[in-house]
């Protein structure tokens, strides 16, 4: 029976920590801050040991091996100290994968990640098999292998939750695009972030199948660097491929192997250029699948949108509110404001992970009446968009942000919440930002 030491008490550390229970593991779990009720009452159930507040080095370096949450960065003092102990930190991803031999579909992605690994999963779910969706969304990876029992996982992975995986493989794997991201926790070099998402593709075999975009150039320039053995599968909107999924005639063709489907773009349920990429990515999964045309098309109409991703929340006096919270960085602002075609109210801020606002300047330029900048930094909003906005506004809460976007919008407006930034200035997380622009929203 070995010691495991779990770092973080939050969805992916609980659930390590019941994985490590279930598997006869000596298993602890510390959290520097607070744990919430729900988890600390989980961990209690398990009778798992834990401490939050802290982290007691005398339950913790004598770990045999440490599963480390991927909030917590590899510069944490903590981490460090196990490291030069030459205890080994591997992430829950790696972890449950050891226990799992369901087959894997695995997405990342600067943008569309989420939406990607939704459809999917939706698709699976349609055309009837046993499948789970986790990693990055909803229930813990590692929690399901302990208590579920499915043969399909879709799993959502971020850049922070690949840095410690291994030897875990997918049996499918999609990078969606790779852009400037999480710049902060990359010693602000990109050749480090590239790398972390392309940790995606480790192991895979010949009998494995990657999928990306062959119009994203970064992902393009890095893949002649990287030995992989899996079948490449391109999807693009500029020309046609033999296998993969392309655009011709307003259609989306997907080609695998000797079978082809193809859809009309109108009839897919998510608008925007954006979408069409998503939607082409997650029918060739389906593809590989063996999944019918008819349920790949019936599954990509039905499909309804990811909560905080794009998300019409309310109409008002003619102004839709749409929230899309999860736009964390520029590039998925730049899809939210590309695909508006009414004067938008534009709410941003937050923290600042290094970017670079000049790709959004003809965007907002064309399309942006008002900025509201919800934040406790906004220099760098006031800088750079000062002379392109016509009116520019700083606020410290979402009710006062909506309130004061309420009393610019005018009937055929839009506002919308799509931060460019991380949102840990004001709020928990990117949901407890959605969630309380929703709020406010509907007390309008």
């Amino acid at each position: 029976m070995s010691r495991i030491v779990v770092l973080g008490g939050g969805e992916s550390g609980v659930g390590s920590a019941v994985l490590a229970k279930v598997k006869g593991h000596d298993v602890f779990l510390s959290d520097m801050g607070t744990i919430s009720e729900d988890y600390a009452a989980m961990l209690d159930k398990w009778e798992i040991p834990f401490e939050q507040g802290r982290h007691t080095e005398g339950l913790i370096l004598n770990a045999d091996e440490v599963i480390k949450s991927p909030g917590i960065p590899s510069t944490a003092p903590m981490v460090r100290k196990i490291t030069e102990k030459g205890i080994g930190v591997i992430s829950e991803i790696e972890f449950a994968g050891r226990y799992d031999s369901a087959k894997k579909i695995c997405i990342t992605g600067s943008n569309g990640k989420t939406t990607t690994t939704s459809l999917v999963y939706h698709l699976l779910k349609q055309a009837g098999l046993n499948v789970g969706l986790g990693g990055n969304i909803g229930k813990s990876y590692a929690f399901q292998v302990a208590t579920e029992n499915f043969d399909i996982y879709v799993l959502e992975l971020s850049s922070f939750q690949l840095d410690n995986v291994y030897d875990f493989k997918a049996d499918i794997a999609i990078i969606t695009n790779i852009t400037p991201d999480h710049l902060d926790r990359y010693g602000h070099n990109m050749e480090n972030y590239v790398k972390a998402k392309f940790r995606i593709t480790r192991n895979m075999s010949s009998d494995d199948c990657f999928i990306f975009c062959s119009d994203d150039e970064i992902t393009i320039r890095h893949l002649d660097q990287i030995v992989m053995k899996a079948k490449m599968l391109p999807f693009t909107q500029k020309g046609e491929v033999d296998q993969g999924a392309f655009v011709a005639d307003d259609r989306m063709i997907v080609r695998y192997k000797e079978e082809e489907c193809d859809m009309y773009l109108q009839e897919l349920a998510l608008g925007g250029r954006h979408n069409v990429y998503n939607s082409m990515a997650a029918a060739l999964a389906a593809k590989v699948m063996d999944i019918d045309n008819e349920a790949i098309r019936s599954g990509l109409a039905t499909f309804q949108a990811v909560e905080h991703r794009l998300e019409n929340v309310l109409s008002i006096k003619d102004v839709l509110y749409i929230n899309d919270s999860k736009a964390t960085n520029v590039d998925a602002a730049w899809y939210a404001l590309e695909c508006q075609t009414r004067p938008v109210v534009w709410i941003v801020g937050g923290t600042d992970k290094g970017n670079d606002y000049e790709s959004l300047i003809p965007l907002a330029k064309e399309k942006v009446k008002a900025m509201i900048c919800m934040g406790l930094d906004n220099a760098k909003f006031h800088e750079s968009f000062e002379g392109i906005v016509p009116e520019i506004h700083d606020v410290t809460s979402a009710k006062d942000a909506v309130g004061l976007a309420h009393s610019i919008a005018v009937s055929g407006d839009v506002v919308l919440l799509s931060p460019c930034c991380a949102s840990f200035d004001l709020f928990k997380n990117y949901e407890d930002r959605g969630r309380q622009f929703k709020e406010a929203v509907r007390n309008l």
